[in-house]
């Protein structure tokens, strides 16, 4: 068997012979590759790389081959990650199906839903939405309506109700939800999770605007959507337990934006120049406002140093994590406490660089300044949607206090 040391150094040959030069570089929103029925390419870069990833079964390097996968152990499936964030490699598709759902088809999926859903989504065929939240049932998702009801003949369910917040529907091929099948259970007991085509007659689709402007979240309406029973993953009635598989994997699934070239703002590069501006106006005003300007330039420069740090020991963190799973240790605790961390840091970040900035940081349209400026003050007002995607931080709190800290409820 290969030791991880030359499966290392061979990997990294690999991708240095194979990642195109132009897609080590920082990214940002709209040139992410997504796979699905629309994929599509900027430029032959990203067409080769997204080629050359897929037929090595890199997508998902520890799936079965099978499957499509790249049959690597999970050490070897680690390393091929580690190495494409060394050489700040791209992703070559973001897929939430391959990264949340497709996990959990593994572990729970017959051979037939793995057969139909997972060979696709490998080939970057299937782009998939989550249907959990709807519009009176958020952060309390147990109290869900969309209900699933057997029709006649006993083979299909027909679905009504709708859901929201459900990021990129109106692009998904394929939903995957939380529905309800026995409204006579108790709220988690009588939800069931199935997978749902969204070609389906019976869906409407409506994009959502949001205050930084352009937006990913839809709300999708069901009437009558039938949908086979043996799209139900795992057994009726189970969802919730199912759900909470899948989200164990969120995490990994997020930080597929945060590594090798993700669209994120470099906080220092961002706010070194201005603090640069800000000690230089000081020195050239009187001695007493240049004394003040000092002291809010220090001020500014330690909350910098504290973005950054928490920045780093997050990342630290975030690794200590990954091999965690890989030992089979229950991370769910440890998820919901770096999910609170990520987001809360994240508005940290953005409040600091709209302070930094000043009226430079209103800018919607860009400005002179450096090309990451211009997008400062809509990501400001995103990040504050980032605390309550996914489970909002208070949810995030209670279950760090319940399953981590042993609390009563």
């Amino acid at each position: 068997m290969q030791d991880n040391k030359t499966f290392r150094a061979e990997t990294a040959q690999w991708l240095e012979a194979n990642c195109p030069a132009s897609l080590r570089t920082p990214i940002t929103s709209a040139e992410m590759v997504w796979g699905g029925s629309q994929l599509a390419f900027d430029n032959e870069d990203q067409r080769l790389w997204f080629e050359r990833m897929r037929e090595r079964g890199w997508f998902a390097p520890g799936w079965p081959a099978a499957l499509g996968g790249g049959g690597l152990n999970a050490r070897q499936a680690r390393i091929v990650e580690e190495e494409m964030a060394r050489l700040g490699c791209r992703q070559p598709q973001y897929n939430l199906g391959i990264w949340m759902l497709g996990p959990v088809l593994l572990e729970l999926g017959t051979e037939a839903q793995q057969r139909e859903h997972l060979i696709p989504m490998m080939q970057g065929r299937l782009r998939w939405c989550q249907g959990f939240s709807e519009p009176n049932a958020g952060s309390d998702l147990a109290s869900l309506k969309t209900s699933a009801k057997l029709d006649a003949s006993g083979e299909n369910y027909l679905i009504n109700g709708s859901k929201i917040w459900t990021s990129d529907a109106d692009k998904a091929d394929w939903m995957y939800a939380l529905v309800r099948t026995d409204s006579s259970a108790r709220k988690q007991q009588g939800i069931s999770f199935m997978l749902v085509d969204m070609k389906s007659p019976g869906i409407t689709v409506k994009p959502i605007e949001l205050i930084g402007g352009k937006s990913g979240f839809c709300q999708v309406f069901f009437d009558n959507v039938s949908t086979p029973v043996r799209q139900v993953l795992g057994a009726v009635g189970e969802g919730w337990n199912v759900a909470k598989k899948l989200l164990q994997h969120e995490r990994a699934a997020m930080s597929k934006f945060t590594e090798g070239g993700a669209p994120s703002h470099d906080a220092l590069a961002v706010a070194r120049p201005c603090l640069q501006a800000l000690a230089g106006q000081a020195q050239a005003q009187a001695p007493l406002q240049s004394g003040a300007g000092a002291a809010q330039a220090a001020v500014l420069r330690e909350r910098l140093a504290t973005v950054l740090m928490d920045a780093q020991a997050f990342g630290l963190t975030h690794v200590r994590v990954k091999e965690q799973a890989m030992a089979g240790q229950d991370i769910s605790g440890p998820a919901s406490i770096m999910k609170l961390l990520q987001t809360e840091q994240e508005v940290a970040k953005y409040e600091l660089l709209t302070h930094v900035l000043g009226q430079r940081g209103l800018s919607w349209q860009g400005d002179e300044f450096s090309a990451d400026e211009h997008a400062i003050c809509r990501s400001w007002l995103l990040s504050k949607s980032y605390t309550i995607a996914g489970g909002s931080s208070e949810v995030q709190l209670n279950i760090i206090a319940k399953r981590v800290l042993g609390l009563p409820g």
